[in-house]
């Protein structure tokens, strides 16, 4: 990290305020059952978690938005929601998170996607999943394209947030870029493998090691096969920039030049890895929207990761506590 100013990305964090942000992706509810287990149930050798506590939090594209709200910037989310009592529970949590609504759309053929998790003594003991896959219907994929053409001049950046849920339909995913593109808006992609060589000539693609090895038919061992697989899809796909997460062995960036370059972890405790992925891409977009370059994006976003991997559940990083973690490891190296 020679090359990266500690005054340099401290200075990003007020530039958030003046920004404005949208995330287009599978908004979702992350609900937590909290309990204990005393017991295996009679019936099946399994635990019995007796619940004391249940909460619901913002999930999928719906956590990114509000990472990105966390950190100060205007946010914009784009999506579906079930004409159910969990959509509107998550409607009620974007406005009350202070969320512009008018890019959520209620889909009456679909369930609002919610993923429950059970734990009990702070272990993840089972998660549920209520949701359908099948891609939105072509008036709502309308709507979303006709709610994009009014908002996409006021943006900073585009976010797309895809969790194979049938919000990001091919026709979508290219109309989106092309938008992006005449309107010189910054896109940035956190992919899933349905659609994962549509998303071409976006700014940034950050997909993980699993991903990659599925995509290019590489196996990733050691970083000169990891640069050769990203230098690999960055060329499939023409976009400017490659950033592979790699878990607890950081990640790699390769730029348009397929220049690379390593970023090892900065975790110094790990609880739960749920929505670190989210932070990174939050986190590394409202950087890049800021003026830093990608380098000083990709360390950013990795110092944020490193904060809420600290914490269990999908928590939104802090920009204090991502102050504080930049200043402390700068003062220890």
């Amino acid at each position: 990290m020679n090359d990266i100013d500690k005054h340099k990305l401290l200075s990003f964090v007020p530039e958030f305020l003046n920004k404005r942000i949208a995330v287009i992706g599978d908004l979702m509810i992350d609900q937590y059952i909290w309990g204990s287990v005393k017991r295996i149930s009679p019936e099946a050798p399994v635990p019995i978690v007796e619940i004391k506590n249940e909460s619901n939090s913002l999930g999928g594209a719906a956590n990114v938005a509000n990472n990105l709200h966390r950190l100060g910037v205007t946010v914009v989310p784009i999506g579906v929601i079930g004409d159910d009592e969990d959509g509107q529970a998550l409607l009620k949590l974007a406005v009350q998170s202070g969320f512009e609504k008018g890019g959520i759309f209620t889909d009456p053929s679909r369930p609002t996607t919610v993923k429950s998790r059970i734990i009990a003594h702070n272990q993840h003991v089972v998660r549920v999943d209520r949701e359908l896959k099948t891609e939105i219907p072509e008036n709502i994929e309308q709507n979303i394209i006709t709610f994009l053409e009014s908002e996409i001049p006021n943006l900073d950046a585009l976010i797309f947030e895809d969790y194979n849920k049938g919000l990001l339909t091919s026709n979508l995913i290219r109309k989106a870029i092309a938008l992006a593109h005449e309107n010189h808006i910054l896109t940035t992609v956190d992919p899933k493998f349905n659609h994962f060589l549509e998303y071409k000539g976006v700014t940034l693609f950050k997909p993980n090691r699993k991903e990659t090895e599925e995509a290019t038919a590489q196996v990733i061992k050691g970083i000169e096969s990891c640069v050769a697989a990203a230098i690999n899809l960055r060329e499939k796909l023409g976009c400017q920039n490659i950033l592979i997460t790699l878990g607890e062995e950081g990640m790699v960036l390769v730029n348009h030049k397929n220049h690379f370059t390593q970023i090892p972890t900065r975790a110094k405790r790990v609880h739960d890895v749920s929505g670190a992925g989210d932070t990174v891409i939050s986190t590394l977009t409202a950087c890049l929207a800021s003026g830093a370059t990608i380098a000083e994006a990709a360390h950013m976003a990795n110092f944020a990761a490193s904060v809420v991997i600290a914490e269990i559940g999908a928590v939104p990083i802090d920009p204090q506590m991502l102050q504080q973690t930049i200043i402390q490891h700068f003062a220890e190296n």
